[in-house]
């Protein structure tokens, strides 16, 4: 029982937390900043990348930090914003399964060589 309860609490703290209360952002979101990677602290560890958070209803770069995956095989999926009537509200990043790679950044992978 005492494993089943350690997985249950490990796959809640890694989930997204979708019961977020939306906060809406009446401008577009910052372009992201360039930073550089600071050495790796040691094996094991996966870069996140900086992001545009949100403080009081503005915007604040929150830099980017090497991190440990919560397990083998887990990508971070990076927090994006999504525009809506009420304005633009992000979504927070979050380990996970599998690579979605970052919408935000699809625009910019084009193929015109």
């Amino acid at each position: 029982m005492k494993w089943l309860f350690a997985a249950v609490t490990t796959v809640t703290l890694t989930m997204p937390s979708f019961g977020q209360i939306g906060i809406y952002i009446g401008r577009t979101p910052p372009p992201l900043r360039y930073e550089v990677r600071p050495p790796m602290p040691g094996d094991g560890y996966a870069w996140v990348d900086g992001y545009w958070g949100v403080n009081d209803g503005r915007y604040v770069w929150v830099p980017g930090r090497w991190d440990r995956p919560p397990y083998a095989g887990a990508y971070w999926s990076h927090p994006h914003y999504d525009h809506y009537e009420q304005g633009w509200q992000m979504h927070e990043g979050h380990w996970d399964h599998e690579d979605h790679r970052d919408h935000h950044y699809d625009d910019h992978h084009d193929d015109h060589h």
